[in-house]
């Protein structure tokens, strides 16, 4: 019989309908059930693409005799962390304060009926294993110590409450005292932590923190110094080489379990390559690198195939298992490559994505990596360049198609609105810096898609999915967006987006703003009631939310002329001014504020005749300008003053510096040079290069 979780539209709770646990989704009726019976809650997050969820399910949650267990015992509730990341990150936190090490997924917690915590985990395994107690044995263990121990829980949950509250920022500082040391400690911790052999920050488990490599990337621009550009495309270069990049159909894995990027957990995320697809294209425009290129390009094929809906929205996520084995879609005997393709096509592809050494996935397949360059390989063969190249793009194919035949991995088919967010700003920029007309189609799209399906034109939706209830949207959804309309409108102005823009500032300001201590708080002003209310400001799976409203709310006060924005923006950076100075590592979205905050950001505005722009465009299309806004307005009218600039019968360009403008420059080249966009030393961009 299914349970309760059979009448949601989330793809999770979906998968754990036929369950026998006795599940609960989150909400009253699951609380007020614990209240009455006096039982302790369980509390389970997930996501659909999590493959250690999966075995728990299988193991614990599939397995009549731990369900029984658990529904005699607990009142049982399954959240999605990604419709409610509210409840996922304050039992993050909480789980971090029991527990004294950071969390994940699966996240298991056992609450009182007064929704707080007095103990938790992640996985769980139902015999014992790993270090880890067999789940049944625990449940009897927790169970009895909340019933024994109702004085010694109470009293822990008192100083839990008092605790979590302790993390919320406090203090803060005027503008005035904000300076760039921040800047330089956090690189000078990302120097220490880099992995100089095979790239990454830390070791295994390797995630592609896309704001660590923003953060260097930001810091080469700004002081010039070499380390920092050769750690940011040291680290995308392995990345894009080794199979946490999807070498056949493109696309990154949302971590990789070994120090060389070599075999991943393979779920993809959006919201990891909306970010990823920015930082190659803008590594791309530094260097020149091939390789950069073949995954931008890479990464929005596979977005535009696999992840777009009819409708435009961008879908969540596709799942690490099919078949109930992890990879089993993505991994390859010698058998398969052999069969599939032509003498010539096997001769460059068995040698370049490794599949003549010794199996990489569990001692017994392939996950294909770039174990030779191309270049080697056709030298060895005799083989001219280009026809090597030629063989194994069909070869690509070919696989890409006998692959396309097995057995999909599950698709996790919800629209959210942040992650959405994420991936339209990177669908742009990489639009904007490749040309790719294509690309910016998709982006347009999908921004189309959230004005009519999640704003009501004063408030968000947060996830959208078949006749999901309505669920109101959180501050990332805000702040991501409105960032993502600032990148849109540098690839492709329309007026209506600076005044979406707007009110999406306004709508941050009105709902999310803590007017008496500054910054913002995850939950709107109204939202249910939970044990904790957070003011995120460390980069997590996702980017802060108070980083990326400071940073863009910044941005737009230049674009707008109101300054409520930029006052919002300095209030947020002083909140966390005491947490920069103290231990800036974990701020990139609110370094990158930080940085505009100090020095604002410059805004160029191209305006003049339509037909006459083209040459604009193309002098600035492959420029990094990582502190720059640079908008081709045309002669739109109706715009706000900073952006209405007199329009001739020539195109002009006007670069400005926060509210102080320079003479308009009217050549292409001069503009270029004005804007003087950092280089990579002995690299000379040429009009038509490409990848």
């Amino acid at each position: 019989m299914p349970n309760r979780l059979a009448a949601e539209t989330s793809p999770y709770l979906l998968q754990h309908a036929e369950n026998p646990v006795d599940w609960y989704p989150w909400g009253e009726e699951a609380l007020r059930t614990a209240r009455e019976s006096g039982k302790p809650i369980l509390l389970s997050v997930g996501y659909s693409a999590c493959h250690w969820c999966h075995v728990m399910a299988h193991e614990c949650f599939e397995d009549p005799e731990v369900a029984a267990v658990m529904n005699e015992l607990f009142v049982n509730v399954k959240v999605d962390r990604e419709e409610r990341p509210d409840i996922d990150q304050v039992y993050q936190a909480a789980h971090q304060l029991l527990a004294q090490r950071a969390g994940g997924w699966p996240l298991t917690m056992f609450l009182t009926a007064d929704q707080v915590p007095f103990f938790g985990g992640t996985y769980f395994p139902k015999e014992p294993r790993y270090g880890l107690p067999g789940f049944v044995d625990l449940l009897r263990r927790v169970r009895a110590f909340h019933d024994e121990r109702r004085e010694a829980v109470a009293a822990q949950n008192g100083e839990l409450v008092a605790a979590l509250a302790r993390t919320q920022p406090r203090g803060g500082a005027h503008p005035s005292e904000f300076s760039d040391a921040p800047l330089a400690e956090a690189f000078d911790f990302l120097v220490g932590i880099h992995d100089g052999e095979r790239g990454g920050f830390g070791k295994a488990p390797k995630f592609p923190h896309p704001d660590m490599i923003e953060t260097c990337l930001r810091h080469w621009a700004r002081t010039g110094e070499a380390k920092a550009l050769g750690m940011a495309t040291a680290t995308l270069a392995r990345m894009a080489e080794g199979g946490v990049f999807d070498q056949l159909g493109g696309g990154f894995a949302r971590y990789s379990t070994d120090d060389d990027w070599a075999i991943p957990h393979f779920e993809k995320m959006l919201y990891d390559n909306g970010p990823l697809l920015r930082l190659y294209a803008d590594a791309w425009a530094v260097t020149g690198e091939p390789l950069f290129a073949r995954a931008v390009e890479g990464t929005a094929a596979w977005v535009m195939r696999e992840m777009q809906s009819a409708e435009g929205g961008y879908f969540s996520a596709l799942d690490a298992d099919s078949e109930g084995e992890e990879g089993r879609f993505y991994v390859w005997t010698r058998e398969e490559v052999e069969a599939a393709l032509s003498p010539e096509e096997r001769a460059v592809v068995i040698p370049h994505y490794g599949f003549d050494r010794p199996p990489n996935f569990e001692g017994r397949a392939w996950n294909p990596v770039v174990a030779r360059p191309l270049a080697d390989i056709a030298a060895e063969l005799g083989m001219p360049g280009g026809e090597a190249a030629a063989h194994l793009a069909s070869a690509r194919a070919k696989l890409l198609a006998v692959r396309e035949r097995r057995v999909r991995p599950g698709r996790d088919d919800k629209i959210l609105t942040a992650w959405n967010a994420l991936m339209i700003g990177g669908m742009a920029r990489a639009a904007r810096v490749f040309g790719r007309e294509d690309w910016l189609a998709s982006a347009r799209r999908a921004l189309d898609f959230l004005h009519a399906a999640m704003w009501d034109g004063e408030r968000l939706l947060a996830a959208r999915r078949g006749d999901l209830p309505p669920l109101p949207g959180y501050l990332d959804d805000y702040a991501f967006l409105l960032a993502a309309l600032l990148e849109m409108a540098q690839a492709d102005f329309r007026p209506a987006d600076i005044e979406w823009a707007e009110a999406l500032g306004d709508a941050l300001l009105e709902s999310f703003h803590d007017d008496a201590g500054g910054g913002f708080f995850f939950t709107a002003h109204g939202h249910e009631r939970l044990i904790l209310r957070p003011k995120p400001g460390h980069d997590n799976a996702t980017p802060s939310g108070n980083g990326v409203a400071a940073w863009a709310l910044n941005r737009l006060s230049y674009l707008s002329g109101e300054t409520r924005f930029r006052n919002a923006a300095e209030g947020t950076i002083a909140l966390f001014w005491p947490a920069l100075e103290r231990s800036p590592t974990g701020f990139g979205s609110l370094l990158a504020a930080l940085e505009e905050t100090i020095r604002p950001p410059t805004t160029v505005i191209v305006n003049g005749p339509e037909e006459a722009l083209a040459p604009w465009r193309e002098a600035l299309r492959g420029e990094y300008l990582p502190s720059a806004l640079v908008l081709f307005t045309g002669s739109a009218a109706g715009m706000p003053p900073p952006l209405a600039k007199p329009a001739g019968p020539a195109v002009n360009a006007w670069v400005c510096e926060g509210v102080t403008c320079l003479a308009p420059v009217g050549e292409p080249g001069r503009l270029r040079e004005t804007l003087n966009a950092p280089k990579m030393p002995g690299y000379a961009p040429t009009p038509n290069r490409s990848a």
